[in-house]
């Protein structure tokens, strides 16, 4: 138990040159990414005319069919050399992504096309959290882990929050696919800095294998619902997403709809707040020193749960724009610690030939998941309203600590 508490509890030192490597390159895709937040979105409202409708089905046919198509790709990658992988799949993604400015360059560019992307990019993401979450382990020592996901935390949480503003400007500027261009780039740039992590790696276990076994398939759920500790913390991290999420159509109606905030304000509320994201993964490392792991995990799981509902009541003007600005601030620096400390409790708990299937086992589920959640949310606010469906989602949000560990056990060896 004693390793448990102190898992990276460890001085802010450098974690050596090829984690900084795979920092580097998980910040420049990271960035590229949130470049081109809603970039698809808006390709199809502004260049094809697309209705609601239209544009509801390309959000949910990239979470939820990239996702579908990611299934039996995690015990593939199980029995993989992981860098190589996460190569190919950066690869992947810049290439399909660079279809998009092509295509819309020489006027070709279909709603068709836009799906297809939105497809492969989520089932190439899938494969490349797998493969990450397995190399991470491998480069970092087991003490080490906390300070780094400290750090990956913290420049999701920053690019988060420099990243739409930028790209929003810059489809200003320059049109509506060049945040899609500059995504298609980054992905580039991570695959070289990946490559420029250099050692040698592992040969995994049956590697080689031309294709998984049947009963590879369901290994990661199977790994995570036996489990004492991975399955509430599955099942409160899969429902709490899912349900912060379902609510991010609804706000963005409510807001420029109903309230009349204008975009740029729209933005600025939920851009500000990234910085408790910073915050958070910062305290992340001395909290769980001072505190222990599973205090500041149940305590940070119950905290972020609690602001959600503050945003039932938002009104019009300054006032209301500084609610959602506080909400979202109290709810981001609950999710950069408590996110932190998940993150390094997962991989402590997952043996190393195992951690590929049970994290692609763990995304396929919150994509799917949230894919549901959306649309139900959608139906309800059809049905109630707006600010009733937000409440809903509140008042079921603040039930969901209830599945958090009652207390922690040994982590497995590596």
């Amino acid at each position: 138990m004693s390793g448990v508490v102190t898992t990276g509890v460890t001085g802010s030192r450098s974690l050596g040159r090829r984690f900084g490597w795979l920092w580097a390159a998980y910040a420049v895709s990271t960035f590229g990414t949130r470049l081109a937040f809603d970039a698809f979105p808006l390709i199809a409202v502004v260049v094809l005319d697309a209705g609601p409708a239209r544009v509801a089905a390309l959000a949910a046919a990239g979470l939820a069919v990239g996702a579908l198509v990611a299934v039996p790709l995690g015990p593939w990658v199980e029995f993989r050399r992981k860098r190589p992988v996460m190569i190919g799949t950066d690869l992947v993604r810049c290439a399909a992504l660079a279809s998009v400015p092509v295509a819309y360059a020489f006027g070709r560019l279909g709603f068709a096309q836009l799906v297809v992307v939105s497809v492969v990019v989520a089932a190439a993401d899938i494969m490349f959290r797998a493969a990450a979450g397995s190399c991470l382990k491998a480069l970092v020592r087991p003490g080490d882990l906390l300070t780094a996901n400290g750090r990956l935390e913290a420049t999701t949480w920053t690019a988060t929050m420099l990243g739409p503003p930028v790209g929003g400007a810059a489809i200003g500027i320059f049109g509506p696919v060049v945040t899609v261009a500059v995504d298609a780039v980054s992905h580039l740039l991570s695959a070289l800095g990946i490559r420029a992590i250099g050692g040698t790696e592992a040969r995994p276990p049956h590697a080689g294998a031309p294709r998984p076994r049947a009963g590879d398939l369901l290994d990661g759920w199977r790994y995570v619902l036996a489990s004492p500790d991975l399955r509430p913390l599955f099942l409160n991290t899969v429902l709490v997403n899912g349900l912060i999420m379902a609510t991010a159509p609804l706000l963005a109606v409510l807001m420029l709809g109903d309230l009349g905030f204008a975009p740029w304000q729209y933005g600025l509320a939920f851009a500000v707040p990234c910085a408790g994201g910073l915050i958070g993964s910062r305290l992340a490392r001395s909290l769980v020193a001072r505190h222990g792991t599973h205090r500041v995990l149940v305590t940070s799981g119950f905290l972020r749960v609690c602001w959600p509902v503050g945003l039932v009541f938002v009104g019009p003007g300054a006032g209301g724009l500084v609610l959602v600005m506080a909400v979202e601030f109290g709810l981001i620096t609950s999710m950069g610690v408590f996110n932190t400390v998940f993150a390094t409790r997962r991989l402590d708990l997952t043996p190393a030939d195992r951690v590929a299937r049970t994290l692609s086992a763990w995304t396929i589920s919150g994509k799917l998941t949230t894919a549901a959640l959306i649309a139900l949310w959608g139906v309800l606010a059809g049905l109630t309203g707006t600010r009733a469906a937000v409440a809903l989602a509140g008042v079921l949000l603040l039930a969901t600590p209830l599945l958090l560990p009652r207390r922690l056990h040994a982590s497995p060896r590596r």
